[in-house]
């Protein structure tokens, strides 16, 4: 049996050499035309996602630098703080402490003061007291001898009389 060709299932063998033909043309004129610039476009877009992503590797490592230099810039702004802090506390425990030794002072003064009064109105009543004997001793010592009595007894007798009649102020 003698096989039959269709020729629907077989090229034809011009229509497939006239399509190579066309195809290398094509293959030639993309090469000379359209490969260089998609090549160059392909190229130049490379080139620039690796711009692109050194820049944002650049960016990124400006951040950090940033970010230390932001968490440095607070650490130094904390320790101000607490120093500034430590310095009021300081400051304000000095001035109560020296309140309180103005008011211990003014306190010892007056004290010392009001004591000197005491002992001052203490040794003039002494002195007024002392003088008010020494009259009374002079009067009674005064009336003694004006009655000039032979009589011991009667003399003891007078001066008990008078020392009840003396009164002291």
């Amino acid at each position: 049996m003698l096989l039959e060709i269709n020729p629907l299932v077989l090229p034809d063998i011009g229509l497939v050499f006239w399509n190579t033909i066309a195809f290398l043309v094509l293959l030639i004129v993309l090469g000379k035309f359209a490969w260089k610039p998609i090549l160059k476009a392909i190229h130049d877009r490379e080139s620039g996602i690796e711009e692109a992503l050194l820049k944002a590797d650049k960016m990124k490592a400006e951040i950090t630098a940033m970010q230390n230099e932001n968490e440095a810039l607070l650490a130094k702004a904390r320790e101000e703080r607490a120093i500034l802090i430590k310095e009021a506390k300081e400051a304000s425990e000095k001035m109560v402490a020296e309140a309180k030794d103005k008011a211990k002072a003014e306190y010892d003064r007056i004290l010392a003061d009001a004591q000197l009064a005491i002992t001052q109105q203490k040794n003039a009543a002494l002195i007024d007291v002392k003088n008010q004997v020494g009259s009374l001793v002079i009067e009674v010592a005064e009336k003694v001898l004006r009655k000039e009595l032979s009589n011991k007894a009667e003399q003891e007798g007078y001066i008990k009389q008078l020392a009840d009649g003396v009164k002291l102020n």
